[in-house]
Order: C-alpha cells, then structure tokens, then sequence
C-alpha cells in the first residue's frame, strides 16, 4: 500500500505583518494533487493542521476543505498537534467520519479509539494514533494501571508501549501497522539558526522523549512537531518527521519542505521517499550596509526579508526607506559598529528603565517612536514593581 504523510500546516499562522493562508492553500493544493498522482491509498496527518486551538474561520475552511478533499477515494487519519485544540478535534471528528476523515484529538486506549483499523478506515492498515501530550496532562487508563510516571520521557514511553501492545494484538498478516505522533525525539535537527516556527514552550527538555520510545512494532512511524524534515534519529522502524509544508520563521529559511510518500507491504518494513514542495515566497535573511542591501532589490523584492543593517550612526529613516523599497519587508534593524556600541553603554549609564526602552524600541524599529500606550503600560509596570518592593 501507499501513504501519503503530512504534517505541520500551521494554517492560519502570519509572519509579521503578512497573512500566509493563500500561501498555505497553494502547497496544499500541491499536496492533493500528488495524492491523486501517485495514487495513495491512505493520508496521515502528524499534528498542528492549525496554528492556534481557536483558528480564524478561512483558515479553518482551508483546513477542513482540504482534509475533505484529501479523504476523497482513501482515509485520512490526523492527530492533534500542540498548536491544535483536542476538544475542536473531537467535535469536528464525527461530522468528518463519514466523508473518510478521521480526527483524533485525545489520547485514548488502543481499543477505544487509541488504533483506528481496516474495520474504521475501509484499507489494509492499523493506525495507532497519539496525539500531543501536555507535560501536566493525566491519562486515566494508564494512571489506573499504575504506570504513570513523574518524566514525560516516561509518559511517552508507556503511552506508545501500550500503543504498540494493542497494534500487535490486533494486525493481522495482511494488514499494515503504522504510528503516528506528535513529539520531540532527543537528537534531532532543529535546522539553522535564528527564531524558529515551531512553540518554544514545548521543545524544551520536560517535552523530550527517548527514540527508544518509538516501538518495533509498527512498520512506519508517521511523526509531527519538528519543522526541519528528517528521519528520527536511531528509531527502530523507519520514522519521519515530515516537517511543516511552508518555512514558517527565518530560522526555517532555505529548508527544502516536503511531504513524505511511503511504500509497504505486510511483513516489510517501509520505503519512505521525500516529495520537495516549492514555497510561493521564500524567506531571506540579509545584511550589510543600506547600500549594498538596497543594490540587490530586484534579487530580494519578491522575498519575505529580515534585514540587518550595519549603521554607524543614528538613521531615523531607515525603516520608512526600507519598508518603500521592499515590499515584503518583515523586521529591519540596525546594526551599530563595535566602537559606536561602547559608547551607546556610556550613555545609558545613568538613564531609567523607561528611557531605555524608548531608546530599545528606536533601535529595533528603525528609530520609529514608540506607541505611547505601550511606554504608559511599562511605566504602570514600573511603578507596581517598585511598590511591591517597598519596605511595608
């Protein structure tokens, strides 16, 4: 058989000041057509369809739309990622049920819902599916056994043993057993440097888990949550990250994005082949001088940019000349020489918090003033913490 695997759309999810969504539908209309091109016989989507738990409505439209049209002549099977809401899931889940998309939103026991079957999917395949798990979050059916452990390493850990137990009790020879998840393996590659798209609050070390977590028993892992596409290192089954299908912050910028398509038969293990999906507007990092950034703007005019600018000194003009001069412009910032950052700390030397955020904010913004509700907010804040620290 022959899976198509996804993941990490973010729909709904801008960068700066630009709305993304028609970019979104564009590589998704992409991955529908190579769907029907390559003549899949199930879909697997591995976590974060959206970028918030509340997603604006044509985002959701993009998104539903698309599962439906994905679920026309196969099933699709999608677990809740980090950025998705479980209880939106589970709502949505049986009015899409009968049009072959199959939403799971919570983690759940392989025999209630944990491992969606041939019986549910109308192909020769188990799914057992595990959607993201909250550090805090209880799992009823494993707490009662006892074996709910204080590490999430360990949570994970048990979660895809029980997983894996119930898919080898159930797969028959004919069948094919898959995984599909949405956490962090120790070991992988966060791609270049700089921002990332993916939540930092949940890729710290409280939400790794071991690759021994990831079973034998499956034949594909189908894997969400890391944005950078790659194999999941030392796994004992082939396993993907598929990562995100559009570069979603500079620190993804010239990441080859794709989707994976896997070929298997019962018994074998999978063959995953890498489809490049090319991205309607690319991200691009520049520096240098004004001048040397402004001579290449026919190269770097249709990009989404994020300019660093050398100045060697105060330039109130710099973001108006770069916002006309670049259409797609997302951050500019001026960048001070080593001798003319020595003395900016001599001036600071004596100044007030306040002060020196309007002196940030110039900084930051092209030297633009900042808004003054935002200076009256950090005052108030200001004036509450040195109350709070007074003797009583």
């Amino acid at each position: 058989m022959r899976v198509l695997h996804t993941s990490d759309w973010h729909l709904g999810k801008r960068l700066g000041r630009f709305d993304r969504l028609a970019e979104s539908a564009t590589v998704l209309e992409r991955v529908c057509a190579l769907a029907e091109e390559r003549d899949v016989d199930l879909v697997i989507v591995s976590g974060d369809v959206f970028d918030r738990p509340s997603p604006p409505i044509d985002a959701l439209e993009v998104g539903l739309r698309t599962l439906v049209r994905l679920g026309e002549g196969r099933p699709v099977v999608a677990v809740a990622g980090n950025h998705d809401s479980p209880e939106l899931f589970e709502a949505l889940a049986p009015l899409l049920r009968p049009r072959g998309v199959h939403l799971v939103g919570r983690v759940a026991r392989p025999d209630e819902g944990g491992i969606l079957g041939p019986e549910t999917l109308g192909v020769p395949a188990r799914v057992a599916c595990l959607p993201f798990l909250r550090e805090g979050q209880v799992v009823d059916f494993m707490r009662d056994a006892g074996q709910w452990y204080a590490s999430y390493a360990d949570r994970i850990a048990r979660l895809c043993a029980a997983l894996n137990e119930g898919l080898m009790a159930t797969t028959r020879t004919d069948e094919v057993p898959f995984l599909t998840a949405h956490f962090l393996v120790s070991g992988v590659k966060m791609g270049g440097a700089g921002r990332r798209g993916e939540r930092e609050l949940h890729m710290g070390a409280a939400y790794t888990a071991a690759p021994q977590a990831i079973p034998p028993g499956p034949q594909y892992v189908a894997m969400g949550h890391i944005h950078a596409p790659q194999r999941v290192p030392h796994a004992p089954v082939p396993a993907e990250y598929a990562g995100s299908l559009l570069p979603l912050d500079f620190g993804e910028a010239g990441e080859q994005k794709r989707v994976v398509v896997v070929d298997v038969e019962p018994g074998r293990l999978a063959v995953a082949e890498s489809i490049p999906i090319a991205c309607p507007r690319a991200l691009v990092h520049a520096e240098g001088t004004w001048e040397a950034i402004e001579a290449r703007a026919d190269e770097l005019g249709d990009s989404y940019l994020d300019l660093t600018v050398d100045t060697s000194a105060v330039d109130v003009t710099l973001g108006q000349r770069a916002r006309e001069t670049f259409p797609f412009l997302v951050n500019v910032r001026p960048r001070r020489r080593d001798a003319e950052r020595g003395a900016q700390r001599e001036k600071r030397r004596g100044r007030s918090l306040a002060e020196l955020y309007d002196a940030y904010y110039r900084r930051e913004h092209g030297e633009e003033e900042p808004p003054a509700d935002l200076i009256d907010l950090l005052r108030e804040v200001l004036d509450e913490a040195e109350a709070a620290d007074a003797p009583a």
